[in-house]
């Protein structure tokens, strides 16, 4: 079985030593501890019950360095269906105890074990079948596939009963087991590819080693692909990966086909014949064509990753504004995925910890159209690539540099490439989220720079903005090399609003060190703003109050005009 990478999440300082002694064992392992208790830790979070919900939600193995009580309170509510949950482990602050809590059939044993070794302990292994044979027969090892889950149950039943067994067919893992083995035992673990009919007395283990070319022309390519596998007696559980034409990387038929399998797809040069692609992509396969497909079947489990090669990708990621617990779970989950990680320094150090085998490409902020370039060239060698900006990547970020690159091109090969834009939480609205809801009705966000577009364009559109009396948020509004501009802009809306309008000035909101402040448009000095200030400056409707704790609410009402009568 594949696993994740696991996450160690800590709540307390004196966990870190022991949390360092996992990580040994799971070297891409990133400990997570608790904001305000924990330093040094590689990522900090703000709830443990709703961080560890996550992280499982996310099937993501975990080990808590904690009691098994808080961790078992903290996902009774998703525990729906035993089969479909990730490892999830206990492990006493000082190390002296490793227990494996759920995911049985995830290979929690297996890590329990692994983790309980580099802390020179002994696992709390509970699990009746594993104590009595040394391994979990209902979960076997990654390149093999269990044929059915409740006849296994049963079948691992009457072993524990007192049955013997016999083994039949090439099960390396068990040679070290202690099973009842004996050759004229009527119960049998059976390892093959081909088709059989699941009975009681036996349990059926598939390794993978089945490969199938397809093309993106045939329709209902899953249902094809099952048939062939029937009429070349495979069972569909031995299918490793499908094959496919590089010309064809693109097609979306293809990848729903081996999404709906649940197989990886790989991609490969086209020779004279589907059979010849077949035997060039697995070497020493036997090749039948069964179905108008050809169909390679190994002796052994294929590793797919040496198989052709994937589908390129590049993802364009937005940070949030730099608080991990604001950056949203899908890219958490991109960072988790990538070969390499592109980006202006700043911003690629946010992003991290990384992985040793994960690459970091560090360029210069206005280096933007050769990094995206660069992305492009990179994922179409097969690599998942990640091009980083804080914020939102569509927000005056790397997705619009990203998609013109892509557009200037006419090289089939970055056009072929898997692209997703994934969203962040934007600097202006992390900055209004603290303030209350300053852009709670109409609002423009600007950039204040004119690197990229002339300052006439500017002042026009700051002009248009003002008099339309939308709420207004200023990106880069000022900077040693445009110390003029933002006195120059603040004049423009002061045409338009009374020096009395609410103005929020949050300053590396999401970051350490933040500070956020409530003024006005007439108190407002440019000598109060610097690059790193997110401007907020309010419509003519927009209200301040105190708050309770110190400091002002500002929001601006839904409603335009006279209030409405609700």
């Amino acid at each position: 079985m594949t696993q994740s990478t696991p996450a160690i999440v800590i709540l307390g300082q004196g966990s870190l030593a022991t949390a360092r002694r996992i990580q040994q064992v799971y070297p891409a392992a990133q400990i997570h501890g608790l904001a305000g208790r924990v330093e040094g830790a590689d990522r900090t979070y703000q709830e443990f019950g709703a961080t560890v919900r996550e992280l499982y939600q996310q099937d993501t193995p975990i080990i808590a360095l904690c009691a098994a009580g808080i961790v078992i309170r903290t996902l009774a509510p998703l525990l729906l269906e035993k089969g479909a949950e990730p490892p999830v482990l206990a492990v006493a602050e000082d190390g002296n105890a490793v227990v494996p809590l759920l995911g049985g059939l995830g290979g929690v044993n297996v890590m329990a074990r692994d983790i309980a070794a580099g802390l020179q302990v002994a696992a709390a292994i509970t699990t009746s079948g594993e104590l009595r044979f040394g391994t979990c027969l209902l979960n076997p090892p990654s390149g093999y596939a269990l044929g059915d889950l409740e006849l296994g149950k049963r079948f691992v039943s009457d072993l524990l009963a007192g049955h013997s067994v016999r083994i039949e067919g090439a099960a390396p893992w068990l040679d070290q087991a202690q099973l009842p083995e004996d050759p004229q035992a009527q119960r049998s673990i059976h390892v093959g590819s081909a088709e059989r009919v699941a009975c009681a007395n036996e349990l059926l283990i598939y390794p993978r080693s089945v490969a199938v070319a397809i093309s993106a022309e045939v329709a209902d390519l899953p249902n094809v692909v099952r048939a062939a596998l029937q009429q070349a007696n495979l069972a569909v559980q031995a299918l490793a990966c499908l094959l496919a034409a590089e010309t064809e990387m693109a097609s979306t038929n293809l990848h729903e086909a081996a999404m709906e399998l649940g197989v990886p797809l790989r991609f490969v040069s086209v020779l004279n014949d589907i059979e010849a692609t077949a035997l060039a992509a697995v070497p020493q396969a036997k090749v039948v064509i069964a179905n108008d497909m050809a169909i390679a079947i190994a002796e052994q489990p294929l590793d797919v990753a040496q198989i052709g090669r994937a589908r390129g990708r590049v993802a364009v990621i937005g940070l949030g504004p730099g608080a991990a617990e604001l950056m949203v779970p899908a890219v958490k989950a991109e960072l988790a995925r990538a070969t390499d990680v592109l980006g202006y320094e700043t911003y690629v150090r946010m992003a991290g910890p990384f992985r040793d085998d994960q690459i970091q490409h560090c360029t210069d902020n206005r280096e933007e159209m050769q990094r995206a370039r660069h992305a492009f060239r990179l994922a179409a060698e097969g690599r998942s690539v990640i091009v980083v900006s804080s914020g939102d990547p569509g927000v005056f970020a790397m997705a619009a540099a990203v998609l013109e690159a892509l557009h200037e091109s006419d090289d089939p090969a970055w056009h072929s490439v898997d692209l997703e834009i994934l969203p962040g939480v934007s600097a202006s609205l992390a900055t209004a989220a603290q303030a209350g809801a300053p852009l709670g009705h109409d609002f423009c966000v600007m950039s204040l720079s004119d690197n990229l577009k002339p300052w006439s364009i500017i002042e026009k559109r700051l002009d248009l903005a003002a008099e339309a009396d939308l709420a207004l948020a200023f990106y880069n509004p000022i900077s040693r090399a445009r110390p003029w501009q933002l006195g120059r802009a603040l004049e423009i809306v002061a045409q338009h609003r009374t020096p009395q309008t609410p103005v929020v000035l949050g300053r590396d909101i999401g970051r350490p060190g933040q500070t956020l402040r409530t003024t006005t448009l007439g108190a407002l000095t440019a000598d109060q703003v610097d690059m790193r200030t997110m401007v907020l400056i309010g419509s003519s409707t927009t209200c301040t109050f105190p708050r309770a704790t110190g400091g002002d609410w500002v929001y601006t009402p839904r409603w335009y005009g006279e209030k409405p009568i609700v």
